[in-house]
């Protein structure tokens, strides 16, 4: 199994990445772009238009538009609140875990406290625990006014690459 780590190309010596215009328009800083070289961002992410701003094991910060991501209601569906939460909170824990390891999602929960009809939710990632095996990340989904959408946690176990 490969990690989000590893350059495509690591016989080059120089790391081909096919996913730089996905990574790019994703938000990620290019110094992070070698990390994930092997997967990208994935296309659930590109199809759900979520765009990072901030990314570091301990705090991630990404929009996503609520366009595109409504339930038949017109409001944004419940489902793309926990897209954007096990987003962040895997990438973080990915981060976190580094090279020759790999985060997998174990649990993760949502509370749903107001609903949104348009413009940008913005999914704020906090590490709760960095640990060993684990990782804990809070987020919390907010509107453009700033107000609490929803609140969730994800919780990854670190694995080592076979």
């Amino acid at each position: 199994m490969k990690d989000i780590f590893t350059p495509a190309d690591e016989a080059s010596g120089t790391p081909e990445n096919p996913y730089v215009r996905q990574l790019t328009e994703a938000g990620v800083p290019p110094e992070l772009h070698a990390g994930l070289a092997a997967h990208g961002v994935g296309n659930l992410v590109e199809r759900m238009g979520i765009r990072f701003l901030e990314m570091s094991p301990e705090r991630l910060v990404a929009t996503m538009p609520v366009e595109g991501n409504e339930q038949v209601a017109g409001i944004l569906h419940g489902g793309a609140h926990l897209v954007l939460a096990e987003t962040l909170g895997s990438f973080g824990a990915g981060l976190h875990a580094g090279p020759g390891r790999h985060a997998v999602g174990i649990e993760i929960s949502a509370t749903h406290h107001r609903s949104v009809s348009s413009g940008l939710v913005t999914g704020t990632a906090t590490a709760l625990h960095l640990g060993r095996t684990l990782t804990t990340h809070e987020v919390v989904m907010t509107d453009e006014q700033g107000r609490r959408l929803s609140t969730a946690r994800i919780t990854n176990m670190l694995r080592g690459n076979r």
